[in-house]
């Protein structure tokens, strides 16, 4: 595929927060390059192996975490990103990255995080994202940050479209770095958000279908999700029940990847450079509008049946718990953290919380219930479902 002029332009990159000398010693790599390789080398990025993704802290080995999430958005992303001619590289790094600022245990942790700030501006994951790459995460003798390319951070900042109120975590990084966060982001970061819907939403039909919580019959409740299981027993009327499921699983992934594929050339082929991207009335890559309805339908048959299943909401519950009570333990007792946490901590609020809250944020699952332990001599039981 011949790139697309409607594709980031490494070579037209608007630069970086902090400008630095001597990287070109560091291989033949373009900004966007450097920027996916700074991702993946990152502690933050390998943290992602134990935090949640559906199921709260998983005793089998075989369900999805945070890290293999990324990974499958990425190789989705890549995907997308090379059948429209658009930069693969860049796609790859916010695919990679747009997860990192999620706290333990998912949206329960969020959720946990965000009342405990409710009077200091509150817990974004996709804010805290970005405060993690540019400030939190500085592996650098010259810089705070990973110093990642405009491009990418703009993509993450918008990573769901343009920001009309941003919360203050992304309000503070666009003060010092503007992000045009009112524009629509490259299509690059386009796909990667679309890509993160195409992988979650059928990735989690997986694990639900593994961990027993949706059952087929179920599933084929939805008339498009049976068109397809129908054709799949036609050709494979001797396979294995579980291999067909996953069949399944492939077979809508490959119909939504090929509709967005679709549907962006389409729309694609009435813009004539990378600048009309950002005022066209809506995302140029997504989904056909038969193809968003779908996905709607299968959002909401996900939420009743496997997001806000009763065991999944009492596990939730019980992780929000072990968050806030970290939060409480710290906010009276800031010693508890430890190291350079307790040195830096900052006198004066909002600072100070929001400094707890960023601790708390990089744990992992684990790491979350071994502080919890220390503290509170146990940690509460049935804090995993699966």
């Amino acid at each position: 595929m011949s790139r697309s002029p409607l594709a980031a332009d490494p070579l037209c990159s608007r630069g970086r927060e902090f400008s630095v000398s001597g990287d070109e010693t560091r291989g033949p790599r373009s900004a966007f390059q450097r920027d996916r390789d700074r991702i993946i080398h990152s502690i933050a990025f390998r943290r992602l192996r134990g935090k949640t993704q559906v199921f709260v802290a998983p005793d089998g080995d075989h369900y999805r975490t945070r890290l293999t999430h990324s990974l499958e958005v990425a190789q989705i992303g890549r995907t997308i990103a090379r059948a429209l001619g658009l930069d693969e590289d860049l796609t790859e790094a916010l695919c990679l990255a747009h997860d990192i600022g999620h706290p333990p245990f998912g949206h329960a942790g969020e959720k946990a995080l965000n009342g405990a700030m409710q009077r200091r501006g509150g817990f974004d994951h996709n804010a805290q994202t970005l405060r993690t790459l540019t400030r939190l995460e500085s592996p650098y003798c010259t810089h705070v940050g990973l110093n990642l390319s405009w491009e990418t951070l703009e993509g993450l900042a918008k990573h769901n479209g343009p920001v009309a109120q941003p919360h203050w975590a992304l309000a503070e990084l666009d003060a010092d770095y503007p992000l045009d966060l009112g524009s629509w982001p490259s299509l690059e970061a386009q796909v990667a958000a679309v890509a993160d819907d195409i992988a979650y939403d059928n990735h989690d039909i997986d694990d639900g279908l593994r961990a027993g919580f949706l059952k087929l019959d179920d599933l084929l409740e939805l008339d498009f999700v049976a068109d397809l299981w129908r054709a799949i027993e036609k050709r494979y009327p001797d396979a294995r029940q579980e291999t067909r499921l996953r069949e399944l699983v492939r077979d809508q992934i490959g119909v939504m990847v090929n509709d967005v594929i679709a549907t962006a050339s389409r729309r694609m082929g009435g813009l004539s450079s990378a600048r009309e991207i950002g005022s066209f009335e809506g995302p140029v890559a997504g989904f056909s509008d038969e193809m968003f309805d779908r996905e709607r339908r299968l959002k909401t048959f996900m939420y009743e049946r496997l997001y806000l299943h009763s065991e999944q909401v009492e596990t939730a519950s019980r992780a929000q718990g072990v968050v806030a009570k970290l939060y409480a333990a710290y906010e009276q007792e800031p010693a508890l953290m430890g190291g350079r946490w307790t040195a830096t901590l900052p006198a004066e609020e909002p600072g100070r919380s929001r400094h707890i809250v960023d601790y708390i944020a990089g744990m992992t699952d684990s790491y979350a219930m071994s502080r919890y332990a220390a503290i509170y001599g146990t940690v509460p039981e049935r804090l995993s479902n699966v």
